[in-house]
């Protein structure tokens, strides 16, 4: 095996030029198989980690729509803060649940003001929710959300802008002219995947936005967020919030509900699906050019058993069987599909990691992942050698069909 490998790569170095042009098509086959799966695969860990992000194995319950004259459907506001408290004590698969309300108002400090991209009411487990830590001071507590304390927590945005370089904690904003007490500050989550500033929020409790902020005595509430106890209970507990809702809001069987239960789970996976569909169906595009490489091969080693001719007929007069000349021409055809495939692969994780940057450079959202995909590298370089051995195999048969009286003739 040693010594038809040895005589493979001397023939192919003959003809260096004609062996290079033959693995070119494999070397770009190879390269975007392997680039377009690990781009791919950044595209579908950048969806998974942004759903993550949002919070811990997320819900959401918003109010329903009623149909009104003229076919204008609006919302009906029929939440209230109850129902994320009764979500916490009766439903086993709910870790934690939160009352939303949103406003928006200019803040300001001293000589700076800023309106914030959101501004929400929410109560003491926010936090545990949206799995977001407070990087100083203290988030929200019971009381402050029951006697409606003027307390606020911001994201890093606000406080970029309100304070620059100064500590925030203890200071006072100005909100419609209403004073809060600044009392922490959010960890930074960066840009979301559409490239929303996810930092640029101001957190009060709901009761004082209700109450202080909206002028507003209605007890209700805009959204609630809800997070399951784990992953796997994500069905479960939007099952019982389901079940619950209905029950507490006197909807009999058959009525219409007057809520909608969402959770990211189920957005994630369509998510996932797509980003999945998408990097199979480029591998495939790309594959096609393997297969054209494929074809170049054949081409090239039909041309190399012509011009080999008499060479087979003086190996078979000296003794070599057919299959040794079949063994021959098959490892020339893998060692020129392999030399593509290893050249391929560097290229093809240089263009994944190349492209990814462009991306991020381009991009103002989040920043996309590197991710390289050596099982994609390692399929590939197999993939390369059954491409040698498959397109190889005629030209390789061919040759060791021949006569050798009529081989030695050849001219």
């Amino acid at each position: 095996m040693n010594a038809t490998l040895r005589i493979a790569l001397r023939a192919l170095a003959k003809n260096k030029m004609r062996a290079g042009l033959t693995i070119l098509g494999v070397v770009i086959g190879i390269a975007a198989v392997t680039a377009m799966v690990s781009v791919g695969m950044s595209a579908t860990e950048l969806v998974q980690g942004e759903f993550a992000n949002l919070g811990t194995n997320f819900i959401v319950v918003i109010p329903g729509n009623e149909q009104t004259r003229g076919g204008v459907r609006s919302q009906i506001q029929s939440l209230k803060p109850a129902d994320a408290k009764a979500m916490e004590k009766e439903c086993p698969s709910v870790l934690a649940a939160t009352p939303v309300v949103v406003t928006t108002a200019p803040a300001i400090y001293g000589n700076s003001n800023w309106t914030a991209r959101e501004m929400l009411g929410v109560d003491e487990t926010f936090t545990i929710v949206r799995n977001w830590n407070v990087r100083l001071g203290t988030f929200l507590s019971q009381r402050d959300v029951a006697s409606g304390n003027k307390v606020c927590v911001l994201g890093q945005t606000v406080v970029k802008n309100l304070f620059q370089t100064s500590n925030p904690l203890g200071q006072t904003i100005r909100v419609k002219n209403i004073p809060f007490e600044v009392i922490g500050v959010l960890e930074a989550k960066g840009a979301s995947m559409v490239g929303e500033d996810q930092d640029d929020v101001l957190i009060m409790p709901y009761t004082t936005v209700r109450k202080r902020l909206q002028g507003d005595n209605f007890d209700t509430v805009n959204f609630i967020l809800a997070s399951a106890r784990s992953t796997t209970s994500m069905k479960s507990a939007e099952m019982e919030i389901n079940s619950l809702l209905l029950d507490r809001h006197s909807i009999g069987p058959g009525e219409p509900a007057d809520f909608e239960v969402a959770n990211t789970t189920e957005i994630a996976k369509v998510f996932g699906i797509i980003t999945g569909t998408m990097t199979m169906l480029l591998a495939a595009i790309a594959g096609v050019s393997l297969m054209v490489g494929g074809v170049g091969i054949m081409n090239i080693m039909l041309v190399s058993v012509t011009e080999r001719t008499r060479e087979i007929g003086i190996r078979m007069a000296v003794g070599a069987r057919p299959r040794d000349i079949l063994m021959q021409f098959l490892v020339e055809s893998v060692v020129l599909s392999m030399i593509g495939g290893v050249i391929g692969v560097a290229i093809g994780i240089g263009a994944a990691v190349g492209l990814t940057n462009l991306i991020n450079t381009v991009s103002s959202g989040r920043p996309w992942p590197i991710v390289v995909s050596y099982l994609a590298a390692l399929g590939a370089l197999v993939f390369s050698a059954l491409v040698g051995i498959g397109f190889g195999y005629y030209p390789a048969w061919r040759a060791s069909r021949l006569d050798p009286i009529d081989a030695l003739r050849y001219e």
